[in-house]
């Protein structure tokens, strides 16, 4: 049988109000549509419950015609069609969006009714287009067009980074696999390469994220906030904690997660007895053993995750079936292609696309593990009543992604033949949750540092790059006569430039990740529910309220984070025996 005749495919929601064979070619074609949401009379709650359908059905359908022109513009961003295509989207329809946006929110703010729509999710909602309303101003409207536009310049030049090694020409992805060659030679050579070429454009990210920068700042100021840090916090709902929350997340870290880092790489060393441990020497197998390598080919990589996901739940497999079966998927590295990996939700069909970089190491089976986690996300909420109910916020969505990760351990014989595979691969795994976090906090404080120094200067950054990593790295990493590649790291997290402060997320969802699993250790069955009903929820709760359907704490403390330490710390000794 073919995956086809064992699954039933999704189908689009029927569009009553905008047509079923309505297709965008102009924005004229769709304004009417927004003009009758804006002058529609609503002298009921039965009237203005219709009215959020309404919106959510038009909305849903551009949000996905944008997706679908970024999808096709990351798997090949040297295709001039396709960036016309998208930058069609950013520059003739966001800006008007944004415009409709605000009065639509508007309109419905003071309805008399909303006190009669008390479906789970409305007020959540409600709160979401009050804060949106608070912090829109018409003069950022161009602005924004003008940095969506800058943005993308990101992925194309990261996309078009090749080297060469032993004649061939390779993506940066592919020559990274070499970092784990039990050869130093290959792997420094591997190493420098890599870094070479990403300091080729150094000065021209450099120029792009100054640009980035002083816009972002216009932005917040418009605003009327004193740094575009502040305008974000509001912009991306962050209603459940605060900048000073985020500071005390990195004082956290340094002290409960640092010292783990130096004792991982003093071992390190000591295990590959070498006399000063440099930066191509963090991938390699300590033991000197050749590089896991869980699959051949994106094909494999794609049938072993079903299986693994099938055996922690069925209904988790079809997920990944169903996406495998409408081509939902662009999984292998290649050149042009953009780089990092990412899934993303459409919201008409509410089938997701994971689209990622995979070459044949752990940490692409880990990435389609993670984006497959928020795959489950996208489906089991796409029955919700309206578009923003499914939106969650990131620190709930990477809870579904960096929780997948740990609960399918025990099915990763999928990928493995071996038990000595099967330990190395969960080793390495739980020993980078530990470097996660610290790299979460680095890039993080970098941020705020950024937005709260705006006026800053390209050598001002670097500086303040190089003191805040260092705060958060080992102590033992040697990296003589490689300064100059160590101040530009950052170069390298797309979020900076493409999704900014979008990062402290991944930490709080870590912590929150490792209570789930923790729970699942404990009481599988029990575990695995409180996992897919806090993901059910979609965003109709709080995020303590999403955290606490999983039973687990939304607390990011020393004490919480050092307790989660001991729990992967004993985990990690249990497999080293």
């Amino acid at each position: 049988m073919t995956d086809q005749d064992t699954i039933d495919i999704p189908r689009r929601s029927a569009r009553p109000f905008i047509g079923e064979e309505f297709d965008l070619k102009t924005w004229g074609d769709v304004e009417p549509f927004f003009e009758n949401l804006k002058n529609r009379e609503i002298n009921s709650a039965s009237e203005l419950r219709q009215w959020f359908s309404d919106r959510s059905e038009v909305e849903s359908y551009l949000s996905e015609n944008f997706a679908w022109r970024y999808i096709r513009q990351t798997c090949d961003t040297a295709n001039t069609g396709l960036i016309n295509a998208l930058q069609f989207f950013i520059t003739e329809i966001q800006p008007k969006l944004a415009e409709y946006g605000n009065a639509l929110d508007k309109k419905v703010v003071d309805s008399p009714f909303l006190s009669e729509l008390t479906e789970p999710g409305f007020a959540i909602t409600l709160r979401g287009m009050k804060k949106a309303i608070e912090i829109f101003r018409d003069e950022n409207i161009p602005v924004i067009t003008e940095m969506q536009t800058e943005e993308r310049r990101y992925g194309a030049i990261a996309g078009a980074m090749t080297v060469t090694l032993d004649n061939e020409e390779m993506t940066l992805q592919k020559a990274a696999d070499r970092l784990q060659s039990t050869d130093r030679e290959i792997r420094e050579e591997a190493w420098r390469a890599i870094s070479e070429r990403r300091y080729e454009d150094h000065g021209l990210l450099d120029e792009l994220l100054n640009r980035l920068v002083s816009l972002r700042d216009k932005v917040g100021k418009n605003a009327g906030f004193e740094n575009y840090r502040d305008y974000m916090f509001a912009a991306m709902g962050r209603f459940d904690y605060t900048p000073q929350d985020c500071f005390n997340f990195h004082d956290s870290v340094k002290e409960a997660v640092v010292p783990l880092l130096n004792d991982m790489a003093t071992n390190r060393k000591e295990a590959l007895k070498v006399n000063a441990l440099r930066p191509w020497d963090t991938k390699v197998d300590p033991k000197g053993l050749a590089p896991l390598k869980p699959f051949e080919t994106g094909e494999e990589l794609l049938d072993k995750t079903i299986r693994c996901f099938s055996r922690l739940d069925p209904f988790l497999g079809d997920c990944l079936r169903i996406m495998k079966t409408m081509k939902h998927l662009d999984l292998e590295s290649r050149k042009g292609k953009a780089p990092g990996g990412y899934n993303y939700p459409l919201d008409e069909i509410g089938v997701p696309f994971i689209f990622m970089n995979a070459t044949s190491n752990l940490r692409d089976m880990i990435t389609l593990l993670h984006e497959g986690g928020h795959a489950v996300h996208s489906l089991v909420t796409r029955d919700l009543a309206i578009n923003s109910f499914k939106h969650t916020t990131a620190e709930v969505a990477e809870l579904a992604s960096m929780s997948m990760e740990l609960i399918t351990m025990d099915f990763w014989d999928e990928f493995f033949d071996n038990e000595a595979d099967l330990k190395r691969a969960k080793i390495q795994h739980l020993e980078s949750i530990i470097e996660t976090l610290p790299w979460v906090a680095t890039v993080d404080k970098f941020q705020h540092w950024m937005y709260e120094n705006p006026e800053h200067t390209a050598e001002q950054r670097t500086d303040a790059w190089v003191g805040i990593y260092d705060q958060f790295t080992d102590d033992v990493m040697d990296w003589s006569e490689l300064e100059t590649f160590k101040k530009y790291l950052w170069q390298r997290q797309l979020h900076i430039y493409e999704v900014p402060f979008y990062y402290i997320e991944y930490g709080i969802a870590q912590l929150g990740a490792i209570g789930v699993w923790k729970n699942y250790r404990q009481d599988r069955e029990k575990g695995l529910k409180g996992y897919l009903d806090a993901l059910k929820l979609g965003y109709t709760a709080t995020i303590g309220e999403i955290y606490q359907a999983a039973n687990i704490p939304f607390d990011f403390s020393k004490d919480y984070i050092t307790e989660l330490m001991q729990f992967v710390r004993t985990e990690l000794e249990r497999l080293k025996k």
